[in-house]
Parts: structure tokens; C-alpha cells; sequence
């Protein structure tokens, strides 16, 4: 009895570490020490653009004008309860990357649909995929509205200095 459970213990021991120990095949950096692009995580990532990102802004519908600067304060307090636990205001990276910059470098109906509409992007857009692999968390999809989003990206492009 005693020698068939010992049997029976390291056959399952073998069995999950085949199992668990599988790893991919693919190697993890070029020959010149460069690592891999990310891949998608999900097969429709060829329809994505990541200029606009994925939801229901687009260029035709976000037009910005001078700052507003009371929707940038109502935005400063929103990004104080939801958003400045994990992102700084500098260029610093503290959970996530810093906003340092972001209006600059970013469309901003591709920021609110980011904001309002996280997950897809992450799984499909290549920059924001690379972005995960450094800070290692995912952006957490906060579930706010749209004049929120709008808010968040006043205070950001007061932050970038805009007028």
C-alpha cells in the first residue's frame, strides 16, 4: 500500500511538471539582444489603429479649443481620487507611467478612449503593450463617464502646459 501511494505521488509530481513547466518555444530576444515586439493578446489586433485607438472618439469628434480651465480643476480632482495613486504628474513612473508630456505625444480622443475604454487597448495596442511589460500592472478599467474623460484631459493638457 505504502509503495503504490509513493508510486502514485511521484507520477503526479511528474504530471504537473510537465504540465506546468511547458514555457514557450519562442525565443525571448533577437540575436542582438533586442527583445521582442509584444504580441496582441488578441486576434483582431490587425483592425486596430493605434493612432485612434479603440471606442467611440475619433478625430471627428474631439475638437479641443483653448484650456478650460475649470474643467481641468473638476479633471484635478477626479485624477486625485482615481488616477494619482499610480501616475505622477512628472515624467516619473511611479505604478504607471508618468503624464509628464502625454498631450504631446498622444491624440486626445486617442487619451479618452484609453481612459473610458482600457482593456481593448491594452490587448491590442503595441505601444501601450510595451508600456505594460515596465510597469508590470495593468491600468484598471475605472468605469468613468465621458465628461469625466474630458475633465482628466483638460487637467493633462494643463499639466503640459496648454493655454
Amino acid at each position: 500500500m505504502k509503495k503504490s501511494f509513493v508510486l502514485f505521488a511521484a507520477a503526479a509530481a511528474v504530471v504537473l511538471l510537465v504540465a506546468c513547466g511547458g514555457g514557450s518555444s519562442e525565443p525571448a530576444a533577437t540575436t542582438t539582444g533586442e527583445t521582442a515586439a509584444p504580441k496582441s493578446m488578441v486576434a483582431d489586433a490587425s483592425a486596430y489603429d493605434p493612432k485612434r485607438g479603440e471606442g467611440k472618439f475619433s478625430e471627428e469628434n474631439t475638437k479641443l479649443g483653448a484650456l478650460d480651465a475649470a474643467l481641468a480643476t473638476k479633471g484635478k480632482a477626479i485624477a486625485d481620487t482615481k488616477c494619482l495613486s499610480c501616475h505622477k504628474t512628472t515624467d516619473e513612473k511611479l505604478v504607471g507611467p508618468g503624464w509628464k508630456g502625454v498631450t504631446t505625444r498622444k491624440a486626445p480622443y486617442w487619451i479618452l478612449n484609453f481612459i473610458t475604454n482600457p482593456d481593448p487597448m491594452i490587448d491590442k495596442d503595441p505601444e501601450v503593450q510595451a508600456q505594460l511589460e515596465l510597469c508590470l500592472v495593468r491600468m484598471p478599467n475605472q468605469n468613468l463617464t465621458e465628461d469625466d474623460a474630458k475633465q482628466i484631459l483638460e487637467f493633462m493638457r494643463q499639466n503640459d502646459g496648454a493655454k
